[in-house]
């Protein structure tokens, strides 16, 4: 049985979905202002293996990813555009895409967007208001009042006294409470805004997704996934808000992947450390850095160094060069088979990826020993598991091959005829001094039965 950590109850627990072999799931998305980074490219990386896997496992999925197109730093960037904010948020959700189809992510069943979800949001607040749970203050913000609602700090563990005294908190002469957060934000001059019982103005941040999930999955579902980053305040606001209204558990199964890291240090734009993933692809394959992700088990923190993205490629480069000399497809798993029932322990273990991948090596080590086209197809199927080894060996091995002098692809068919050339005349020296000269150029040449064949080093 699958088994995930889940945040609210510290522990990791059976999943169990509340209907069976259906399972809504919903995760925190975008905020389109700028490109993706690669804390964005985690969190889709991450929760694609999880929908891929419990689609493995005979569920029928419906996956819902939001993207936030109204927001203070979207309204910012647009004017200091001067830009029209939907010109700005269409053009970074359309970068968006393209970013996480070059990592192979597979779009979401529903990718809503706040501001289409408006009405939901006002009937949502509407109903907080008439519980008790929602006020409007002096200066026109509707705000929610943390502390009527008994359940506040579940998620995050935190209680409302240490919250009082922390750092987060802002003191607003407005608010009743300095711990309440803004539900509706009254309008201010030059921005966005829309019509509200409470004047014009426009939604806070965590009352969108409460609207868009239950709109979308109901008042009550399975999974709730994002960034550990978001774990306070928005999710816990997200329970607030959702809970108040709807009287019913929010979500069952809370999960939350790790921090990403720049060389041991926190990536932020402040430590000028801060990486998009357009930055990272320029360097990398998008399959390396897929396979880098997915290394590490999803609650643990990914560190980012040139370093470990070598390391990655060349590990992805192993994998590859154990099917180069294979024609197979992915096909349906044997799960009885010993290396398929160990792959699916792993991934059953909270989604322990690292212990997955491990497998694949294991398979290559056959693979390399008894040269079978079997294992070959289970390695190719198992990987495909991950979103991984889905592309012919030889397209990924010759992919972004290192040039010297200007050499390109031609001069290297080139150098490997003449090569070829020179050890049909016996000219044996020169055949090694062109082999030396490819290898200088991060090229390996492999000779077989049928061929040379070349790769990156």
């Amino acid at each position: 049985m699958l088994k995930i950590y889940n945040t609210l109850t510290r522990s990791k627990q059976e999943f169990v979905p509340l209907t069976q072999g259906k399972v809504n799931m919903y995760v925190c998305g975008m905020t389109v202002y700028d490109y993706c980074h690669l804390g964005h490219a985690r969190v889709m990386v991450v929760f694609d293996v999880v929908r891929r896997w419990l689609r493995v496992s005979k569920y029928d999925v419906t996956y819902v990813r939001n993207i936030t197109d109204i927001d203070d730093k979207i309204i910012k960037r647009a004017q200091e555009n001067n830009e029209p904010m939907a010109a700005l948020t269409e053009r970074f959700i359309t970068a968006m895409d393209e970013d996480a189809a070059a990592l192979g992510i597979e779009k979401p069943d529903h990718e809503p967007r706040a501001t289409q979800y408006v009405q939901g949001m006002l009937d949502m607040i509407e109903v907080l208001r008439q519980k008790g749970l929602a006020y409007q203050a002096s200066d026109g913000d509707v705000n929610y009042a943390v502390r009527k609602f008994d359940g506040y700090g579940k998620l995050s563990g935190k209680s409302l006294d240490d919250l009082r005294a922390g750092e987060r908190v802002q003191v607003d002469m407005a608010k009743d409470d300095p711990l309440d957060f803004v539900l509706w934000k009254r309008a201010k001059e030059g921005e966005p805004s829309w019509d509200s019982p409470w004047g014009k103005g426009r939604p806070g941040w965590h009352i969108e997704c409460s609207a868009m999930s239950s709109a979308l999955l109901g008042k009550h579902f399975d999974i709730h996934g994002g960034g550990q980053d978001l774990q306070f305040p928005h999710h816990e606001n997200e329970i607030a808000q959702s809970e108040g209204a709807h009287q019913c558990t929010f979500v069952n199964t809370w999960m939350h992947n790790g921090f990403v890291r720049v060389d041991n240090e926190k990536m932020s734009k402040s430590l000028g450390n801060f990486f998009t993933v357009r930055e990272i692809l320029a360097k990398y394959d998008a399959e390396v850095v897929r396979f880098f992700i997915i290394r590490a088990q999803y609650r643990s923190p990914l560190n980012y160094s040139d370093h470990h993205l070598d390391d990655a490629r060349q590990g992805l480069t192993r994998l590859y060069t154990a099917l180069k000399d294979f024609d197979v497809a992915a096909g349906a798993i044997d799960w009885s088979n010993a290396h398929a029932a160990k792959f699916r322990a792993a991934i059953n273990d909270d989604f322990n990826t690292p212990e997955a991948v491990a497998v694949l090596f294991e398979l290559v080590n056959e693979i390399n020993k008894l040269k079978s086209i079997d294992t070959a197809r289970l390695l190719k199927s198992l990987a495909g598991v991950l979103g991984l080894l889905q592309r012919d060996a030889s397209a990924f091995l010759q992919a972004g091959t290192p040039s010297v002098d200007g050499m390109v692809l031609e001069q290297i068919e080139a150098q490997i005829a003449a090569r070829a050339a020179a050890k049909k005349a016996k000219n044996y020296a020169e055949a090694d001094n062109i082999r030396k000269a490819l290898a200088e150029a991060g090229i390996v040449l492999e000779d077989s039965a049928q061929g040379t064949i070349w790769r990156r080093s």
